[in-house]
């Protein structure tokens, strides 16, 4: 067994990639499975931020320009994404006239935001389980997927069809 500590910089590079350290973390998410293939592995820091802004005159953050995240779950992709929907459709309707310029300034109290509410949240929720910091994790999982209410308000949250009435709130 090896040691699993919040920090990753306790481990060497060495175990961090070796066999043996893939099969703690495997046997703290997904207890049962001893086979499985590993196809890549690379050192990666994880890190989050958030710009201050994500709006200044003319020029608009979107995406890893305006958050980076760690990359488990996918949040930081699906955030650009919403980002990018949010952002384009405000522009269009200024440019075509439909809305005053003021409806820009919407984006980044909307997105920003979400960001911080929804995505960053959910990033260091997800890096936790696979970090094996909380040990219900699979426990959560097989009730969660027991439960179609639960399976439901799990997949609004992941899949941040739920930060979208969030914004729809912060107008």
């Amino acid at each position: 067994m090896f040691p699993l500590t919040e920090s990753s910089d306790a481990l060497s590079d060495e175990t961090a990639l070796s066999r043996g350290f893939a099969d703690t973390l495997m046997a703290c998410v997904i207890p049962g499975i001893a086979k499985y293939d590993i196809a890549h592995t690379t050192l990666y820091k994880v890190h989050q931020r958030v710009a201050k802004n994500f709006r200044r005159g003319r020029v608009f953050l979107a995406g890893d320009a305006a958050h980076l995240n760690n990359p488990l779950g996918g949040m930081g992709m699906n955030g650009g994404i919403h980002d990018a929907m949010n952002l384009t459709a405000r522009l269009a309707d200024v440019w075509m006239g439909a809305a005053p310029v003021a409806e820009l300034d919407r984006y980044e109290r909307q997105r920003r935001t979400i960001t911080l509410e929804h995505i960053e949240k959910q990033s260091i929720e997800n890096k936790r389980n696979l970090e094996c910091a909380n040990p219900d994790f699979a426990a959560e999982l097989k009730r969660t997927a027991a439960d179609p209410d639960r399976t439901r308000d799990y997949l609004f949250r992941v899949a941040m069809i739920g930060s979208l009435r969030r914004a729809a709130e912060l107008g």
